[in-house]
Formats: C-alpha cells, structure tokens, sequence
C-alpha cells in the first residue's frame, strides 16, 4: 500500500494531513520564515545556503527575492539562472519545472495542485498534484497566475495579471484572463 506522499509524488489523489507529509511542511516553514525576514543585509553565499535547504533541486546562483512561499519545496526544479522575485507562491504538491535563464515577476502564483470539483469528494479532503511546466527562456509577468497542469513552452512571455489556465506553445506571448495568445514571437 502506497503512503500518502508517495501518492502524492505519483500524482494520485491524496490526504494532505497526513504525518509524513505535515513532518516535511514543518521541517520547511521554520526555514521559509528565517530566508523570508533575513533582512537585506545577509551576504549572498548565506542565501545560496538558506535556498538549499529551501529549493535542494535548484542550483546554486537560483535568486529568489523574499518573501516567498511553497509547500515542500523538494517539488520544485529549476535550471541555470533563474529568477524569483518579491511575493512569488509556488503550491508545489505536484511537480513544478522551471527552465532555464527563466524570469518570474513579483506576486506571480504558480499552482500545482487541484482538488475535485464535487463539493461531497471535496469534503473528504482528498487532493492532487497536476504538474507545471515553464520553459527555458521565459518572462513570467507581475501578478500572473499559472494554474495546475499548464506547460508554458520555451521563450514564451506571460503578460502580467495573466491567467493561464491552458498549456502556452513555443514563442508566444499570452495575456489576460483567461490568458490567451496576442502575439507569435517567431
């Protein structure tokens, strides 16, 4: 019989309140808290060190301008010089995947949970994770949302206050609510 985490991971629906799972979102708030009210000061070699253990599937030189807030962290991976600015919430019960050379603006929401829509299922607490994806190359407007299970492809810009709800092709930018594609890049 699978854990509740181990569901979790395979994207299956899940119990949240689990032991295990409340265990690795205890064991990152403390650490979200310390990097969140660091204060501007900190050398940038500490904070390498704080994101580590915040983001450990994201290399070293990832900048994430605090605050910032996920639910387990180990969910998220990042490629070479990626960006992170102030207020930026990552739900990260499922897998969220951020490319390289990516830039996300402040306040941008990135969603990689659901839960069902019948309100009797939804009583029972169950939840899963559906996959992000942003590729490399992207600019991430201020106060966008990406919601669960979208793909954002390779050199795409998300205008700021978009709602993406749909996977976004290659090349594109994407603006409004929903988000919807207003200009081909190539």
């Amino acid at each position: 019989m699978k854990s509740e985490k181990e569901k979790m991971l395979a994207g299956e629906p899940f119990q949240p309140w689990d032991a295990e799972l409340d265990r690795d979102r205890a064991f990152l708030q403390p650490r979200l808290h310390r990097f969140n009210t660091k204060g501007p000061v900190l050398p940038l070699c500490d904070t390498e060190d704080q994101l580590a253990e915040i983001l450990p599937n994201c290399p070293r030189g990832t900048r994430v301008r605090p605050p910032f807030y996920c639910d387990y962290g180990y969910n998220i991976t990042c490629g070479e010089r990626v960006f992170i600015n102030y207020n930026c919430t990552i739900l990260d019960v499922g897998r969220v995947r951020i490319g390289s050379n990516v830039l996300i603006g402040p306040n941008v929401q990135i969603y990689a949970v659901s839960h069902p829509m019948d309100a009797e299922e939804r009583r029972r607490g169950e939840e899963w994770g559906e996959d992000v994806a942003i590729g490399d190359d992207c600019w991430i407007g201020g106060g966008a949302v990406i919601c669960p299970g979208v793909t954002v492809g390779a050199r795409c810009i998300v205008g700021a206050g978009a709602v993406v709800t749909k996977d976004v092709p290659d090349d594109t930018v994407v603006a409004g609510n929903p988000a919807r594609v207003i200009r081909r890049l190539r």
